[in-house]
């Protein structure tokens, strides 16, 4: 006969509540605890948990493991290893800990799946910010669906992802982990990859639970100057979306101070806001270190028990990577009585009943993954593996072997990844019938990033979170570069590309070798790469010469903690391309004046930078947001034309490298004014982006001119192809609210639609529009949405507008909360 707490036929609430009645308090702190595999240290050297060295010891000798784990840190995403061998390790080290505990529970095994599963030899798909530009939230769903299904099929329960900061000030470099500047896509494309991963029944984790993106100065970690009414307007709305849109299970905490409360100890947003208002059920997270952080940085505790007293007594319920504060530290703040009991159970009976949820308390879970149960023999390991998911130093230099039996890359994944980098480049600027690329005798290909896969790869990547500490491991995945993509995708075309002129801007960019191809017989490499002063436009000379075109590829590294140009902890002053790679450009359109050869500016990155400078002198202008492992080939394809751009900017490029960066979301007084000379305005504006077809929009119209508070009208649009080639446009509605009562952004997005037309189709574009998208905050607490005058502006970016439709809200001014309309439905229905 089975307790309660087995019996799969009650809830899993009940479940739980059973399971902490039978425990003693060491074992309710146990599944608050959690270690970290294959890491000895911490951030700056800290040691953060003595445990994590120890950890296949204290698994065998059932020491630290007596009393249950709650949660086992990145298995796969620590070190190299392959899937095979991480799958039964991870196997190996469950069974160890089932066995350790008398209660033969489980861990939660979580992994960062941010820009896919961050492990060796799984897809990467793009960056977060290109799934901004794609405006797809379906194909995001898609992927996240995929993306899930292999973290499920090795064993893993909870992926970190996806980050819902909303950019503030691109300068940050973290501003590529973000989808964009506008709260509404953030929230929408956001919802989308938690629809995905919970699908697959992984438990999607929000990130980061609040204000992060806020910092001064666009620095990691610093103080947010946030008022409640902008906390409540443009941070919270697309944690709010995810939840109630998207079902996340999950939330991570920020790094960050609120008016001098540290978010992993702040008692208003973790338990008042996010369980008593918004009644969220699930668990909190703490961001790596975040518990110890209120000691070590915020200096809000004196201890790492008080530490943890703080965060627990707020909400944290599991301190990740690894314990210092939950452990004994707690435990004997909790026997003298300085910590109510009450809070620990409370923590332990949220994470006992997402066990529970997941199937972990079942009796006849097994710690086989699903990828060693389709395959017995598993590819690899033994009940003998290393229970440090098999992280060893062994081969690290030349790869670990490629997996027979698990694929972390398949097929589906990497054509989804493919579909997403192409509907995520963006044409900035186009002229003189450049692009798409004819047939060209010979081209100039410049910049450091022209034969280098690092332009492909954001920050939490593998190869680039990961991969840098092991010099020599290959990329476990092919990832063409652009050079080696446009040789393939124009082989008419003859592909002259110089080191020198790599060199000039600062040194060749990569650190790590591509796994593709040799480089094409296509491409000429000029010999020496001179480094003297001037070097660099005699090289880029020399490499133009006899060209009819020149492309000049440039953008970022990534890396962290100033390990890259872009990415954790890489912040910039200024928005000025990094590494003097404006003297490349510089140097192009010079070597190009007298010939008249056109040049081409591709820029690979993570934020935006300011391209003004060159603006009138460039013949056309690509965008590419860290495009993943098939990005090369989506921006040869966009080049060549074979891909017709549809893209659309998440952030807004700016003009001018300093001063305080532009945000599409400014009130008037942000605007270009008599009252000062420095016109903010930026280049290339929020939503904008190029195709290679035209198209008309005609029929505009609303279902009403006027309606209650209460009620939703319909905006109609026909939009059609007018052009000779197939295409998609993307739909933009934006809300203006001339009068109100705190001052409002000029326009602000409330929906958008995608709609993919061939050659003289057309379509209907419907959008049903509620006036709580009208809603605005008038402090903390408060929202309204009051009568009066608004206009509904559809638009091809937030300064493109093609109509305006004026709509009176009539009736009472009314109050809403989060069980408002967040979302903008919208319907697309072809002729």
């Amino acid at each position: 006969m089975t307790d309660p707490w087995q019996d799969t036929s009650l809830s899993p609430a009940e479940r739980a509540a059973d399971l902490l009645e039978r425990m003693t308090l060491q074992e309710r702190l146990g599944q608050l605890a959690s270690i970290w595999p294959g890491s000895a240290t911490g951030a700056d050297g800290q040691e953060v948990a003595p445990s994590q060295r120890r950890l296949a010891q204290e698994i065998d000798d059932q020491g630290l493991l007596r009393h249950g784990l709650g949660q086992l840190t990145r298995p796969f995403g620590t070190r190299p290893v392959t899937a095979d061998e991480g799958t039964a390790a991870l196997r190996d080290a469950q069974r160890r800990i089932r066995e350790a505990n008398r209660f033969g529970i489980p861990a939660m095994a979580h992994e960062e799946c941010l820009t896919g599963f961050t492990a060796w030899g799984a897809t990467i798909l793009p960056t977060p910010l290109a799934w901004g530009a794609a405006f797809d939230p379906e194909l995001v769903e898609e992927a996240a669906a995929l993306v899930g299904a292999s973290l499920r099929s090795v064993g893993i329960h909870q992926g970190l992802a996806p980050v819902l900061d909303v950019t503030r000030d691109p300068r940050w470099g973290r501003t590529e982990e973000t989808i964009g500047e506008d709260p509404y896509l953030v929230g929408t494309i956001g919802a989308a990859y938690v629809r995905g991963l919970e699908s697959a029944g992984i438990v999607a984790t929000l990130k980061h639970f609040a204000g992060y993106s806020g910092s001064r100065g666009a620095r990691n970690h610093a103080p947010v100057a946030v008022g409640p009414r902008e906390l409540a307007e443009v941070y919270l709305p697309p944690f709010e979306t995810a939840l109630r849109e998207g079902g996340a299970r999950s939330v991570m905490h920020a790094y960050n101070d609120l008016d001098g409360v540290p978010a992993a100890a702040h008692h208003g947003l973790l338990t008042q806001l996010l369980r008593e208002e918004w009644g969220f059920t699930g668990t909190v997270v703490a961001d790596y270190f975040g518990v110890s952080f209120l000691e070590l940085s915020h200096g809000v505790a004196d201890s790492p028990g008080r530490a943890g007293a703080l965060a627990l007594a707020a909400g944290v319920d599991i301190e990740l990577p690894a314990v210092r504060c939950y452990g004994d530290a707690l435990a004997e703040l909790v026997g003298s009585g300085e910590v109510a009991e009450e809070l620990v159970d409370r923590a332990a009976l949220r994470v006992l009943t997402q066990k529970a949820e997941l199937g972990l308390l079942d009796p006849d879970w097994s710690p086989e993954p699903p990828a060693l149960r389709r395959d017995p023999a598993g590819g690899g390991g033994s009940d003998e593996g290393d229970a440090t998911a098999g992280h060893g130093e062994a081969g690290v230099a030349d790869g670990p072997e490629p997996s027979p039996g698990v694929d972390l890359d398949p097929p589906e994944l990497r054509d989804v990844a493919r579909r997403l980098a192409e509907e995520s480049v963006v044409l900035l600027a186009a002229r003189d019938n450049v692009l798409p690329l004819g047939r060209h005798r010979q081209v100039a290909v410049l910049g450091p990033l022209a034969d280098d896969p690092a332009a492909m790869l954001g920050c939490y990547t593998f190869p680039r979170h990961v991969g840098t500490e092991h010099p020599g491991l290959p990329l476990g995945v092919e990832v063409p570069t652009l050079l080696q993509s446009l040789c393939r995708e124009l082989p008419g075309s003859r592909f002259v590309h110089s080191t020198a002129v790599a060199a000039a801007g600062g040194g060749p960019i990569s650190d790590a070798p591509s796994d593709s191809a040799d480089s094409p017989t296509t491409s000429v490499d000029l010999p020496g790469a001179d480094t003297r002063p001037g070097a660099g436009t005699e090289a880029v000379f020399a490499t133009v010469s006899g060209s009819d075109l020149a492309l000049v590829v440039v953008g970022d590294r990534s890396g962290l903690f100033g390990r890259g140009t872009s990415g954790e902890g890489c912040d910039v002053a200024e928005l000025e391309l990094p590494e003097g790679q404006g003297e490349i450009i510089d140097a192009a359109l010079a070597a190009t004046e007298g010939p008249g050869i056109p040049v081409v500016l591709i820029v690979l990155g993570g934020r935006p930078y300011a391209l003004g400078r060159w603006a009138d002198r460039l013949a056309a202008v690509v965008q590419a947001f860290f495009p993943g492992q098939e990005g090369g080939a989506a921006v040869a394809g966009v080049l060549s034309g074979r891909v017709n751009p549809s893209g659309r900017l998440p952030v807004g490029v700016p003009r001018h490298r300093g001063g305080q960066p532009y945000g599409y979301l400014a009130a008037p007084l942000g605007q270009a004014g008599g009252a000062s000379s420095l016109d903010p305005s930026p280049l290339y504006p929020f939503g904008h982006g190029l195709s290679y077809t035209t198209f008309s929009w005609d029929d505009a119209s609303l279902s009403a001119s006027e309606t209650d508070t209460g009620s939703a009208v319909e905006v109609r649009l026909r939009v059609r192809n007018t052009g000779d080639r197939a295409g998609t446009e993307v739909v933009q509605l934006y809300l203006h609210d001339p009068v109100a009562r705190t001052v409002r952004p000029v326009v602000r997005l409330v929906g958008y639609a995608r709609v993919p037309l061939g050659t003289g189709e057309s379509a209907e574009v419907r959008f049903r529009f509620h006036p709580d998208l009208a809603s605005y905050p008038l402090g903390a607490t408060e929202r309204i949405v009051e009568p009066g005058a608004l206009e509904l502006r559809l638009a091809a970016s937030s300064s493109d507008v093609r109509h305006t439709l004026p709509l009176v809200l009539t009736g009472e001014e009314r109050r809403v909360g989060y069980d408002r309309a967040l979302v903008c439905p919208v319907e697309v229905s072809a002729d």
